[in-house]
């Protein structure tokens, strides 16, 4: 893909800017800094929150996948991004059950977007159908819910009648359907309107572009950066 995708980059940099205040947030509730400490799983201020970061992380995702299908992206460059993204995830659950033993991350939002990615990259020209697919995918988990996806191995698809404990949740469904909304999105900007991802970026957000184009680092980086800086600051203080 040697077209530049400036407007698509700023977007991720905003979901990624997003993000880390959100973690920040988090991670001084965590260490006691909150007060009165805040209920980020359950309260609409977060919840909603997490919601919308994770949907815009997802769509881009999708959008990006639609640009690249049309510019004839290889299954071995694919193949290399995607193994990047799956170490990525290893490693967040590598790390999140040293902090959280009992609720470490086994499928976050990297892990989800592994799976996904390989389902959009399989469907991603199929068209118009990637709209009622999508929507599908995001009714389905209620209509379907049932006890047997309990079991461990079926806890990815989504499709368990509770949410397991754990730190982050991004299971195939229903998130499948916002990555595909993207992938139809982006099909259909690619068609019809390139000039909105493709045209003059404002100097104001070309930081957010630049930040989008490095979002997977900056997502495993800013974690260990943020506690870190935390705990300086509690031994200083």
């Amino acid at each position: 893909m040697g077209e530049r995708f400036d407007r698509l980059d700023a977007l991720r940099g905003f979901a990624i800017v997003w993000m880390a205040l959100f973690h920040f947030a988090f991670d001084l509730n965590h260490f006691g800094y909150i007060d009165p400490p805040q209920r980020f799983l359950s309260d609409p201020l977060w919840t909603t929150q997490r919601t919308a970061i994770v949907s815009l992380f997802l769509f881009c995702a999708g959008f990006g996948q639609a640009l690249a299908l049309q510019a004839g992206q290889s299954w071995p460059r694919f193949w290399r991004r995607w193994a990047q993204v799956a170490v990525c995830a290893l490693l967040v659950s590598a790390g999140s059950a040293l902090m959280f033993p009992k609720s470490w991350i086994f499928f976050g939002v990297l892990h989800g977007i592994a799976a996904m990615l390989i389902v959009v990259r399989l469907t991603g020209r199929w068209g118009a159908w990637l709209w009622p697919l999508g929507l599908a995918a995001l009714l389905l988990p209620p209509l379907a819910a049932h006890p047997v996806f309990d079991h461990p191995a079926l806890l990815w698809l989504g499709l368990a009648p509770r949410k397991p404990v754990t730190e982050d949740w991004v299971p195939l469904l229903p998130w499948l359907g916002v990555m595909w909304w993207g992938c139809a999105a982006g099909q259909w900007v690619a068609r019809r309107r390139l000039g909105w991802v493709t045209g003059p970026l404002a100097a104001a957000l070309a930081p957010l572009a630049r930040l989008g184009r490095w979002s997977l680092s900056f997502y495993m980086l800013h974690q260990p950066v943020l506690i870190g800086l935390i705990l300086a600051a509690r031994m200083l203080g």
